[in-house]
Order: C-alpha cells, then sequence, then structure tokens
C-alpha cells in the first residue's frame, strides 16, 4: 500500500505538461503591459520627492518573472519544492523611506501569479481596479498628516526672560510646544532655546517667524522641518 501511494507521488513530481510556445509568449506580454500599468501608477502617485527609476523597472518586470516562475512550475511538485528552496535565499526590500512600495511589490506578484495561472482577465480587472484605487487615495491625500513636528531655535538677549516670554505666540501659531534646552553663546551675552513644537501645515511658518522676531529683537531663529536628529 505504502509502495504505491510513492509510485503514485512520484510519478505525480515527474510529470512534466508541455508549455505551449504562443501561450507563453501571451502571457509573458500581458504580465508585462499590466507590470507597466502598476509601475506608471507607482510613478503618478509617489511623493512629492519623487520615485526610484530602480523600483519602477522592477515593478515592470516583477510580474513577468512570476508569471515565467508559475509557467515553468505547472503541476510538477518536484520543480515546485525546487523553486522554493531556490527562492528562500533571496530577500525582497521595499524601497528605502516609503512602506507603500510594500503593496506594489504584493500587487504585481499577485498580477504575475494571475497571469500564470491563465486567469487574464481577472489580472486585468483587479489591476484596473487598485490602480484606480491607488489614484484616488491619491488625490484624496488619504492618511496624511494636518500637522508637522519641527525644532526651533531662538536667540535672545541675555536681559530677556525667556520663561513664558514666546507662551502667547505658541499659544497662537502652534498646537504643543515644549521647551528641551537652553544653553549661552557669544560668551554668555545671548542665550538660546530650543523647542520643539507641532504646527499645523495650513500656517503660515513666514507669519509665525516674523511674529517671534519682533518678540526676540531680530537675532537669529531657526526652524527645522524634521525632528529626526540625535543633536539639537
Amino acid at each position: 500500500m505504502f509502495e504505491t501511494i510513492f509510485n503514485t507521488a512520484s510519478n505525480t513530481t515527474t510529470t512534466s505538461t508541455a508549455i505551449p510556445l504562443m501561450d507563453s509568449v501571451f502571457t509573458i506580454i500581458v504580465a508585462f503591459i499590466l507590470g507597466g500599468i502598476i509601475s506608471l501608477t507607482y510613478m503618478k502617485t509617489s511623493s512629492k520627492r519623487g520615485h526610484s527609476q530602480n523600483f519602477s523597472v522592477t515593478l515592470v518586470i516583477l510580474p513577468v518573472v512570476i508569471s515565467i516562475i508559475v509557467l515553468l512550475i505547472g503541476s510538477n511538485l518536484a520543480r515546485a519544492f525546487s523553486l522554493a528552496g531556490a527562492f528562500s535565499i533571496i530577500k525582497f526590500r521595499s524601497e528605502p523611506g516609503d512602506p507603500k512600495a510594500i503593496s506594489y511589490i504584493l500587487f504585481t506578484m499577485a498580477a504575475g501569479l494571475a497571469c500564470g495561472v491563465g486567469a487574464f482577465g481577472y489580472a486585468a480587472i483587479f489591476t484596473v481596479f487598485l490602480c484606480l484605487l491607488m489614484f484616488i487615495i491619491n488625490i484624496f491625500n488619504f492618511g496624511a498628516n494636518k500637522t508637522s513636528q519641527k525644532i526651533l531655535k531662538i536667540t535672545i538677549p541675555e536681559n530677556l526672560d525667556y520663561e513664558g516670554a514666546f507662551d502667547e505666540i505658541f499659544e497662537k501659531y502652534t498646537k504643543s510646544y515644549e521647551l528641551k534646552k537652553v544653553k549661552t553663546t557669544d560668551l554668555g551675552s545671548l542665550f538660546q532655546l530650543v523647542y520643539t513644537i507641532t504646527m499645523d501645515n495650513n500656517i503660515s511658518q513666514k507669519e509665525f517667524l516674523d511674529t517671534l522676531r519682533c518678540r526676540n529683537g531680530n537675532l537669529n531663529i531657526t526652524l527645522t522641518m524634521n525632528t529626526d536628529i540625535e543633536e539639537y
């Protein structure tokens, strides 16, 4: 009984179905077109910082590669296990600084799998649907932060009491603020105050800085847009 089961499994794993040439070419062309559509969607919906050319090319090629792999595997279990072992040593990484790239990778892989199994209609439908969804999310700027954290450095003369000197201005222009550091400069003749502030993105930064300049005697003021620094 066990010998029969083993022989049946062996025959299943060694069975190879010939792949029609024209079907393979058609599958690759469709996967390439869908990958191009997904890549264009990625480029159009990327942030204002721009997009990665290498990642855009990867999105075009990945569905083709996946569809070819599915064509080669077919129903052959031996090939499936061999390819699984080969791909286990490959690490897929998303574009640095852009977690949304992970969804595009899964997107292209799904398109490639659908093309590989011959479900071209489903592949085209969900590609068009998800691309439209990406455009809609981008148009409405879904999930965008309405506030941003910044670092503010204000230089004041030594005769100005810095405790509460700018509270009135902060209450008007910021959502929250906190004094992080106080140090002397210019041989003790000046003080430098370092704040972390949270501002509404619709607030005019120029108006905010001009108001601070009137209070600190037009001395140096620095507004840093990113708080991801180790030293203030």
